[in-house]
Formats: structure tokens, C-alpha cells, sequence
């Protein structure tokens, strides 16, 4: 089956939901996730999206989570697909792979330096932007949908906001049909990025990445990774109760759920969930969501 691409669904005019998974490290994992996802099959998001490991590492597991998800589960899935550990030949391949196999829409990211490595350097024979891999996925197969990052707060590596919306003007202008930020807690730190991204020349849907909060010392790691700041308020009411994970977990949850629903009022195109395989914090963002 042909998935349907994503920049059809963004036409219809309501808030679109999706969720990201990342490929497992082993089969009892694959199982934890399959289990996840056919939870929140119940949800019915619009579409998934699965991860790509830093230096291509998890490459064959994103296929085969990628395929089990859209043949056993039926979601719309939109793999990721990095520039890092991959020539052009390679990665013309792989674009002739995943078309194959029906799937019309890719996450197509530059990729994090394998682990240990500081610096991202391209393969030889490779690319060094995204930009570039949006260009040779839709020179390889134009019915490609491609979805590309946007970072809110700043890509750590770029120098200047300018710099960095630079970029994301490349990649849009490469092909590229939406963006998908990574995480924030703020919504105006959202709302100022969509204004600048506006008067770049950057028109395609703006989705708002949000991860919901279930321990303070992951968060903040995850903060310091993407250049993210945590307000001042969450964080100390995340301190306050570090020692019961439970009580976090609500917090976290709620954070979200406000953070949602005045995206959402404020006309932003839908939300994007990274829930780390975890379906309760889905689904009790979809319940808290409905009430």
C-alpha cells in the first residue's frame, strides 16, 4: 500500500497529531514497542515517524520497525533518513528502498556524529546539509513528501539565528514541505520562531515538536543536547518532587497538555509527540485532550 502524503493531510485544515518512535536495541524491545503502538492505535494519529540513529546505527531496525508499523499496525509512517555514514550512491539506494516499499513520506535530517564523535564530518562521497539530501531525495523520486527540523531556540552548531534560518530556508527551498521543531517548553519561544521563520520567506507548516517531561535529570540532558531551555517554573516544580517519579510524570503531563491545547487554540497546524516508546503518556495526553 502507498502511504499518502503527509502535505495532503496538512490541507484539510485541522490540527494534525503525530508520534515518533526510535527503533529498539534488541527484540524484547521490538515487542515493548509493538505493544505500545497497537495501544495507541486507539488515538488514531495522523501520522509516525521513526528514528535514525546517530551515524546511521540503527539503519535496519528503523526499516523493520518502519514496516512493521505501516503493514501489521496501519499507521501513515514517515522514517527518518540522515546524511551521516552514507554516500550519495548509498543513499540513492536507500531512497529507491524506502519508495519501493511504499512509503511516500521521510524525515530528512543531517544526522548527530557517531557516538564519541564531537564533530560531523560527511562521508566521503556524502553530503554535508540536509538541504542537500532534500534535493537528491526529490531529484531521485518527486513524490517524495519531506519533513525537515526547525529549532526554536537556535541549532547549538549555528552561530547565529540568521545563520540557522539560512538553513531551514535551504532545506524548504530544496523541497522540503513542512518542518517539524525540536522540543521546547515555552510557547512563545514557538510562536516568536514561527514570526522570524515567516519573515525569512519560510511558508510551509511549522510543527511543534513536544515531549512530555518524565524525569528532570533525562530533560535536562535532552535540553542540553538540543540547545533548549526549561523555565524556570517547571524546573522547580520538577525539583521539588524529583524523588517520586509518579508525581513527575503528572507534572510533566500536565506541562504538555497545556503547552497543546494553547498551540492548538493559537492556530498552530497540529503538535508532534516524542514519547520515547511510551504509550501512557500518549494516551493520557489524548484522554486529558478529549475531556
Amino acid at each position: 500500500m502507498i502511504d499518502r502524503p503527509i502535505s495532503e493531510l496538512f490541507s484539510s485544515g485541522r490540527p494534525l497529531r503525530s508520534l515518533e518512535f526510535f527503533p529498539p536495541k534488541d527484540d524484547a524491545g521490538v515487542e515493548h514497542l509493538r505493544q505500545a503502538a497497537a495501544a495507541l492505535r486507539k488515538i488514531s494519529p495522523d501520522f509516525v515517524s521513526v528514528t535514525y540513529g546517530a551515524g546511521g546505527s540503527t539503519r535496519e531496525r528503523t526499516a523493520r520497525v518502519s514496516a512493521l508499523l505501516k503493514r501489521e499496525l496501519g499507521f501513515t509512517v514517515m522514517p527518518h533518513l540522515t546524511c551521516v555514514g552514507h554516500g550519495t550512491e548509498e543513499l540513492d539506494a536507500l531512497a529507491d528502498r524506502i519508495h519501493g516499499e511504499g512509503f511516500r513520506n521521510i524525515m530528512t535530517l543531517r544526522g548527530d556524529p557517531p557516538k564519541g564523535v564531537t564533530h560531523f564530518e560527511p562521508t566521503a562521497g556524502g553530503l554535508r546539509y540536509a538541504s542537500e539530501l532534500v534535493a537528491l531525495l526529490k531529484r531521485r523520486h518527486p513524490d517524495f513528501c519531506l519533513g525537515v527540523g526547525g529549532y526554536p531556540e537556535k541549532h547549538p552548531e549555528a552561530p547565529s539565528e540568521a545563520v540557522d534560518l539560512d538553513a531551514l530556508r535551504a532545506k524548504v527551498d530544496a523541497g522540503a514541505s513542512f518542518v517539524t521543531t525540536q522540543l521546547f517548553f515555552d510557547n512563545a519561544v514557538y510562536f516568536r520562531f514561527v514570526e522570524r521563520c515567516r519573515a525569512h520567506g519560510i511558508q510551509v507548516p511549522i510543527v511543534p515538536g513536544i515531549m512530555p517531561v518524565l524525569s528532570l535529570r533525562q530533560i535536562q540532558r535532552f535540553t542540553a543536547l538540543c540547545g533548549a531551555s526549561l523555565p524556570t517554573t517547571l524546573r522547580r516544580r520538577l525539583e521539588a518532587t524529583d524523588d517520586q517519579p509518579d508525581v513527575v510524570e503528572m507534572i510533566g503531563l500536565d506541562w504538555a497538555l497545556d503547552q497543546i491545547r494553547d498551540l492548538v487554540a493559537s492556530g498552530a497546524p497540529g503538535y508532534h509527540l516524542y514519547i520515547l516508546n511510551r504509550a501512557r503518556s500518549a494516551l493520557a495526553l489524548a484522554a486529558g485532550l478529549a475531556a
